[in-house]
């Protein structure tokens, strides 16, 4: 899916940088490579550049993915840089995709009839104000976490260890959950405003 649904994108359009090759010199990965190495490591939770790189070499399905092409991580953390922006437009969209086609799952709640003690502090009374808020506060989280995660790229890998990388990215997945629980809420909340 991630290969057909990168086919299909027109790179230059979305802001990618280096769609069309330099007429001298060697020529660089084309973005789409980089892209799909990219969305595979958002669906799987991979997130530096040097274990996407490492992936890229050992792992089958990516090897296929990426055509047997292995970039070194300064190439992958180069093009996150680069192109950053033009990364999230293309993530939101696929997971958009992932929505319309049902390929997301959803948890489901079911109610027996019993009753329980209503809580309404301030973790449990939302409103459009107070969504558009948060949302604002966990996406400068995120931008935070995605920034150290540039920074874990740039130092030795002895000085920046595992642990705290899987500290950041495990606080990056608690984020994205909030903003999903926020969605929630909010697709709730035009359907009932009052």
């Amino acid at each position: 899916m991630v290969d057909v649904f990168v086919e299909q994108l027109d790179l230059g359009k979305l802001g990618f940088s280096g769609v069309a090759p330099m007429k001298t010199g060697r020529p660089a990965y084309h973005p789409a490579v980089l892209l799909k190495l990219y969305i595979y490591g958002y669906l799987n939770r991979i997130q530096s550049s040097r274990r996407l790189e490492r992936e890229s070499q050992r792992n089958l399905e990516l090897i296929w993915l990426m055509e047997r092409l292995t970039p070194d991580f300064k190439t992958i953390a180069n093009f996150r840089k680069d192109n950053g922006t033009a990364i999230r437009k293309v993530c939101s969209q696929f997971v958009g995709l992932c929505r319309q086609l049902n390929l997301l799952t959803e948890a489901t709640v079911a109610i027996d009839g019993s009753k329980f003690k209503a809580v309404n502090n301030r973790d449990n009374n939302f409103t459009t104000n107070k969504i558009k808020r948060r949302r604002e506060q966990i996406e400068a989280s995120i931008e935070r976490y995605l920034s150290a995660l540039e920074t874990a790229d740039r130092q030795e890998q002895a000085d920046f260890t595992e642990v705290k990388i899987q500290r950041l990215q495990e606080k990056i997945a608690m984020l994205k959950q909030q903003m999903a629980k926020l969605d929630t809420i909010e697709t709730e909340l035009k359907k009932d405003p009052g």
